[in-house]
Parts: C-alpha cells; sequence; structure tokens
C-alpha cells in the first residue's frame, strides 16, 4: 500500500497509512524509484535505512491530573473533582488511533441547587393547593441527600398574545370573567421568576401562598419558553458554578414548540439569550417564537442542568419522546393533584445520580472519536459512553479513542471538551496534528546535492523552475536520441508508454483530468483501477499502477469487501444474532425468516419469545434477568404497549406467553416498517383459580346423573324400537290370514252339544234317546 509512485515527498507519504514510514536517506535506492522511499518501516529498514526514518506516530500526554475527590461537603466547592484527567494533549498523524483513559465518580453530599417551574394555567389550581408547604417538607426529604440545598421558585402560563390566551379588552385584568367553575383568576403571562435559590425554604412557602392561577385559550402551554429562562439567567435565578443544578418543570399538558408561534405573528427564532426585565418576568414573549428542542438542549448542557419533566401520565409518552432529544433530562408521573411530587423529584434526583453519560464539545469536524465503557461490572462496552445503576461514590472509567482523518493547515489547532452530563467538572482536550515530516524542517536551499538548482530535503531535490532531473543537472528541453532509450520500458515500446515526453533521460509524464499519471515511464496511474457504484477502488483503497491498494479493514479487487466484524455483532455479543455469517462487514441471514442489520429480526425463529420475554421484563416491570445498563442497549429497539384485552387475529403478529406466579402473561410480537419491534402485552397475567372440593363433588354426581340419564333414555329407545317391529310383524301377517275378519278362528263357545245313547226304564216303560 506503501510502495506506489503517487507519494513525491515525505508528507504525501504519511498521508497513505499510518504504517507508512518514509526514508530520508540521502543514496537509497535507484535514482529513478522515487517510490521506493515511502514503504512500510520494516521494509525501509531491511533495505538499508535505519537511522534516517520518517514516522511519527500519535501520542497523547496527561497535562493536569488532580485526584478524584470523595466529599463534597466543606466551607468551599469549588476544588471538588469529580473527573480526571482535567487537561489532555494529542499530537494526531492522520489515521494513526491513539487514546486515554477518563474515571468520573459522583462524590457524595454534593452541594444541590433546585429550581421549581410550575404550570399556573388554571387546571393546575388543587395542585398549587397542594404545594403551598411543599419547601418545608422536599428540604427535609433532600437533606437526607446533602447537606448543603438551596430552592428556587417560578411560574409560567402562556404568551399573553392571540390565539394562544384571551386578549379581548374585558379579559385584561380577568380572563376567567363569564367561566362559571372559576369566575376570578390573574391575567396570563409567558414567565415569571418569583423566588432566586435560597437555603430559606419558609421565603418558598411564602412566595407559592401568594401565587394564583391563570387562564390561556388553547390547551398547550408555554413551558418551554420558562425552561430556556431558567437555564439562561444564571445571575437572576442564583445557579452556584459549584452545585448540581436541578430543574423541575411541572405541568399537566403539552407543550408550545417552535414555529408554533408564527401562529401569533412571530416569527423571529428564540436567540437563546436572557429577557427578564426588573420585574423578573420575561420580556420577549411576544417578540419571540418558542424556543426549539435543539437550543433548550444546547442551553441546558450548557449550564450544566439536569431537567426533570414532572407531567400527568396521559403525557407521560410525549416528555418520554423528548428526554431522547435532550440530554440529560428524565421524566415522572404526576398525579393529578401534584401530591407526589416531594416522592418525584427524590426519585429523579437518585436516578440522575445513579447514571454517567459523556457529552463532548465543539469537536473538530476530522477528528474521530470512540468511547469503551467500564462500568461497576468490571465488563468493557465498546461504543457505549454512559454507565447506570451507580451508587453515589462508585468510579467508573471510559477508555477515549481519538483519531484524525485529515491533515488542516499547518500550524493548526484544536480545542474540545469531553464532560459528564450535567457536571460542572470537564476535561479539556488539546490536539495538536503531526504531519510534517522532521527533516522538512533541515531543508537546504539551492544545495550542490541537487546541483546548485534545487532544494534538498528528506533525500529528494526539489528542482527550481526550469530545471529537470534526479538531482535537477539537466534544463528543460535538453536531451537527444542517444538518452532516449533510457525512457522506454522495454524495447519497442513507445517512449514514456505514449504518456509522457522523455526530457533529460527521463519521462516527463502528461497531466490527464482523471488523474495522476506516473512512474519513471509514465507506465502508471491513479485512475485506471476497479470501481465498485462508480466509485474508485469503492472509496476504501488506492489505485496505484492499475491495481486497489485496500486501506487497512478492507479485501477484495476493488476494496469493498470490509474485514470489520463489528458492525455484524449484535446487541446480545452474538455474530450475526447466531442466525447468519458475517460477510464483508454485513450480516447475511441463513436462518429461514431472519432478518435485520444483524438477522435480529425473526418473529418465526425458535426461542424468540424468551428473548422478548426478558426486554418486557426490564423494560415493564423492572424485573428479569437483565439489569437497567444491559437492558437499554438489548431492548432500544423494543416499542412495548399494555392492553387489557390481547387481541390475536393479525397474521403478521406472533404470539408469545410465559408463566408468572401460577399464572399465564400473553403478549404479541410484530416487526414495524421502522426496524422496531412492536410488542403488545397484557397489563396483568391471566390466572385461572383452583376448584373447591365442593364444586368437584357436584361436578361427579351430576355427570353420574347425567350419564345413568342418557343410559336409561338409550334403554327406552331400544325397547321402543323393538316393540314397534314385533308390533309391525303381528300387523303383517294378520292382513295374510284367510278367515274373516269378523271371525276369530282361536275362539271356541263356551257351551258343548253331544248326542247320548241309551235305553232305560221308565214306570216299566221303554225310552230311547232322549229323556223328556
Amino acid at each position: 500500500m506503501c510502495t506506489s509512485g503517487s507519494a513525491s515527498s515525505c508528507e504525501e507519504c504519511l498521508l497513505i497509512h499510518p504504517k507508512c514510514a518514509w526514508c530520508s536517506k540521502e543514496e537509497f535506492g535507484s535514482t529513478r524509484s522515487v517510490p521506493s522511499r515511502c514503504d512500510l518501516l520494516q521494509n525501509l529498514i531491511a533495505n538499508g535505512c535505519a537511522g534516517a526514518i520518517e514516522n511519527p506516530r500519535s501520542s497523547s500526554i496527561v497535562v493536569k491530573d488532580v485526584p478524584l475527590s470523595s466529599k463534597g461537603s466543606g466551607q468551599t466547592h469549588l476544588d471538588v473533582t469529580q473527573i480526571t484527567p482535567q487537561k489532555v494533549a494529542l499530537s494526531l498523524r492522520p489515521g494513526d488511533q491513539t487514546s486515554f483513559r477518563v474515571q468520573v465518580r459522583q462524590v457524595e453530599d454534593y452541594p444541590v441547587d433546585l429550581y421549581y417551574l410550575m404550570d399556573l394555567s388554571l387546571s393546575m389550581n388543587d395542585d398549587l393547593d397542594n404545594i403551598r408547604n411543599l419547601g418545608t417538607k422536599l428540604a427535609e426529604e433532600m437533606r437526607k441527600l446533602t447537606s448543603n440545598f438551596r430552592l428556587g421558585f417560578g411560574s409560567f402560563v402562556d404568551k399573553n398574545i392571540s390565539p394562544f390566551s384571551y386578549t379581548a379588552p374585558r379579559y385584561q385584568n380577568n380572563p376567567c370573567i363569564g367561566y362559571k367553575l372559576f369566575p376570578s383568576c390573574v391575567p396570563s403571562f409567558g414567565f415569571r421568576h418569583l423566588l432566586s435559590l435560597t437555603d430559606k425554604v419558609d421565603r418558598f412557602n411564602e412566595e407559592v401562598q401568594k401565587q394564583k392561577v391563570s387562564r390561556n385559550r388553547d390547551a398547550p402551554e408555554g413551558g418551554f419558553d420558562a425552561i430556556l429562562q431558567a437555564a439562561v439567567c444564571k445571575e437572576k435565578i442564583g445557579w452556584r458554578k459549584e452545585a448540581s443544578h436541578l430543574l423541575v418543570f411541572t405541568t399537566d399538558d403539552v407543550p408550545h414548540i417552535a414555529l408554533d408561534g408564527k401562529l401569533g405573528g412571530l416569527v423571529q427564532p428564540h436567540d437563546g439569550q436572557c429577557h427578564l426585565n426588573e420585574a423578573n418576568e420575561y420580556s420577549a414573549s411576544s417578540q419571540l417564537d418558542y424556543p426549539s428542542l435543539a437550543l433548550l438542549g444546547e442551553k441546558l448542557a450548557e449550564n450544566n442542568i439536569h431537567l426533570i419533566f414532572a407531567v400527568t401520565k396521559s403525557h407521560y409518552v410525549l416528555y418520554k419522546n423528548f428526554t431522547a432529544l435532550i440530554p440529560g433530562t428524565t421524566v415522572e408521573i404526576l398525579h393529578k393533584d401534584s401530591k407526589n411530587i416531594i416522592e418525584l423529584i427524590v426519585k429523579a434526583y437518585n436516578s440522575i445520580r445513579s447514571k454517567v453519560e459523556l457529552t463532548v464539545w465543539d469537536s473538530p469536524e476530522d477528528i474521530a472519536l470512540s468511547f469503551t465503557a467500564t462500568c461497576q461490572d468490571g465488563l468493557s462496552y465498546p461504543g457505549l459512553r454512559k454507565c447506570g445503576d451507580l451508587k453515589i461514590g462508585d468510579t467508573v472509567s471510559f477508555e477515549v479513542s481519538v483519531e484524525a482523518r485529515s491533515c488542516p493547515a499547518e500550524d493548526t489547532s484544536h480545542v474540545f471538551t469531553i464532560k459528564p452530563a450535567g457536571f460542572r467538572d470537564t476535561l479539556e482536550v488539546a490536539v495538536t496534528y503531526n504531519c510534517l515530516c522532521g527533516c522538512t524542517g533541515r531543508a537546504e536551499p539551492a544545495s550542490g546535492k541537487c546541483s546548485g538548482n534545487g532544494t534538498y530535503a528528506c533525500g529528494l531535490c526539489e528542482c527550481d523552475a526550469g530545471y529537470l532531473g534526479a538531482r535537477c543537472e539537466c534544463e528543460e528541453g535538453a536531451g537527444g536520441e542517444m538518452h532516449q532509450g533510457l525512457c522506454r520500458e522495454v524495447e519497442g515500446k513507445p517512449l514514456c508508454s505514449g504518456r509522457g515526453e522523455c526530457s533529460c533521460n527521463q519521462c516527463v509524464c502528461y497531466e490527464s483530468e482523471f488523474g495522476n499519471i506516473y512512474g519513471p515511464f509514465c507506465e502508471c496511474d491513479d485512475f485506471s483501477c476497479a470501481r465498485y457504484k462508480g466509485v474508485l477502488c469503492s472509496g476504501h483503497g488506492e489505485c496505484h499502477c492499475g491495481e486497489c491498494k485496500c486501506h487497512a479493514g478492507y479485501i477484495g479487487d476493488n476494496c469493498n469487501c470490509s474485514t470489520e466484524t463489528g458492525g455484524c455483532v449484535s446487541s446480545d455479543g452474538q455474530m450475526c444474532s447466531g442466525r447468519g455469517t458475517c460477510v464483508c462487514g454485513r450480516c447475511q441471514c441463513t436462518e429461514p425468516g431472519a432478518f435485520g442489520e444483524t438477522c435480529e429480526k425473526c418473529p418465526t425463529c425458535p426461542g424468540v419469545c424468551s428473548t422478548k420475554r426478558d426486554c418486557i421484563e426490564c423494560k415493564l416491570f423492572n424485573s428479569g434477568r437483565l439489569d437497567n445498563q444491559t437492558c437499554q442497549k438489548h431492548c432500544k429497539d423494543e416499542i412495548i404497549t399494555t392492553v387489557d384485552v390481547l387481541k390475536t387475529d393479525d397474521p403478521n403478529a406472533i404470539l408469545c406467553a410465559y408463566p408468572v406466579n401460577n399464572c399465564v402473561m400473553k403478549f404479541t410480537y410484530s416487526e414495524l416498517a421502522s426496524g422496531k419491534s412492536n410488542l403488545t402485552v397484557l397489563k396483568e397475567p391471566a390466572c385461572s383459580s383452583a376448584p373447591s372440593a365442593v364444586t368437584i363433588v357436584l361436578a361427579v354426581i351430576g355427570s353420574v346423573v347425567l350419564i345413568g340419564t342418557i343410559l336409561l333414555g338409550l334403554w327406552k329407545l331400544l325397547v321402543t324400537i323393538h316393540d314397534r317391529r314385533e308390533f309391525d310383524r303381528f300387523q303383517s301377517e294378520r292382513s295374510r290370514a284367510r278367515y274373516e275378519m269378523a271371525s276369530n278362528p282361536l275362539y271356541r263357545k263356551p257351551i258343548s252339544t253331544h248326542n247320548v245313547e241309551f235305553t232305560f226304564n221308565k214306570l216299566n216303560k221303554s225310552y230311547n234317546g232322549t229323556v223328556d
């Protein structure tokens, strides 16, 4: 990759690849073989250039390294250190990566400034009643966490212009006129700073007692105006540099955002500046549009402020989405009457103190940064710049790798900052670029080594105008036929390969609109190589003499195949989720039904229900085998919703179930077009109670009776059928008889007549046959 003809100087050689080195020795190799001076270090040493090699490396030096503090209490907190080191100097050679380690610790008993920003629109009237003694109770709870606590208070409604508020003359002093439920309230206002941060919490209670609600016209509120002013008006709010800054934002509705102001004729974007007047009211409410999320995030980070959204349940999802766009922000569910506000604030504060996330400020565009976090479990997480589930006093570390992509203008330097989100402590990183060779500084103008006609530097002559040759020994146009043979690669080939002129015994190559032509015989160029999708060497290599010399990490004729496997590692640490192979840096899924960048999507694969179950348990119920940090990493693409009744008629959804305490939890899983997974889960597991003994006995008796009844019915049916058949047979036989139907052949008369012949004498008379 280094031995190409494209490097004509030491500086150009260093830019080819971080492993390339330059030989500055005067007598080295052939005078016609300039590229041979640019090669791998081991090759230059083998060729006899030891001691005259230019091969600068990237390096890092810790300039300031104050040890981490263990506690934040004391008279002064300016000397408390939560990040080390505090200053690092880097010298970067393009492509050559260097790294340094950063340690962060959240110290115990760190001072806290809490500014309570409350929505005073009409719907928050019951909330106002419940926080009238908030200051005392909140101070008691917070002093369990820190001995140095201060509290401030501000309120907001919305811009007092149409269509956001009631602006008709009859509403000027009382926008609640005609509203039967609440006939009296104060005029609408954008933001009002009521109490600067103080440790006298009684003043907070007094200030809250004075407040009254107002009324605006539309549902959204002007809370983002208030957040920005509370963040940037540092002097009036009273934020301390040496304290942790918490901004609690309470509301029961959605906010207005940038461009909503156009509805009221406000076309000027917010300038991000403080606009509190002498009365501590937001004076630019009717001149500037609402701030954007990007502006809010920038100003909150600049002033090391942790924003806590305390919102009602119906708007939790919206503000949860805001936290992904505003670093260092958390969201908690506020009861409709704000009764849980103290518990909410303490919970949010503990959540903030349980995690550390590094942010980068003013990073130059030509510098690439990568992070590897080492958290409390002792494991390394490449690509991660935050740690969670921490306790106060825990120390976490981050390996920061820095690489320059290119060389800027000479003497260019940059400074960027690394800081944990919400911390005042910072790490300043100063960057200089190691793009010049040391031998360039020892250049010899009009050197005798260059025949007095050029400057000798780094083993080569840079000829003055009008002179040519390895030692600038010829003038332009000099030469003859006897020397032209030296300009042919082999006998019979054109002079200078037909792509240059022979001058002073050597080829002077033509210029080309396609790129550079070079080589002792102009036989090489940097544009006649294989392309991929129209890009020379796929953009991952250099074209040298018709062949792609691939950059580190790429192979192939056109360098389109990456050897890196990092992009194939799924969130669970497996290569292509165990469902495919990594080819050219991308996963080729082999499991039927698998898809996604790392084959992580596979609704029909065995075990997918078990994988999704882990995400449901950790994200929805804060249980299961995944800890919070692993859950956030492993389940970042899961969208989980809960329902009372689970629909199973979607043909694209997979129905899953698993046992939970003698019950069954059911959910459906499907893939969205965005690449995320949609999990629909029952709110409660489906449970079935065990039958009682009485129920079992009754069921058995009922079964016996039912079976007996059925058997009796069958018996009766069979007997009836048999009788009917016998009767039908009888009728058939009767119809075939040959006697009169009026007589019965079986009938016999009860009287029988018999003739008896006898002879007897009666009164000396003789009778025969009969007797009278």
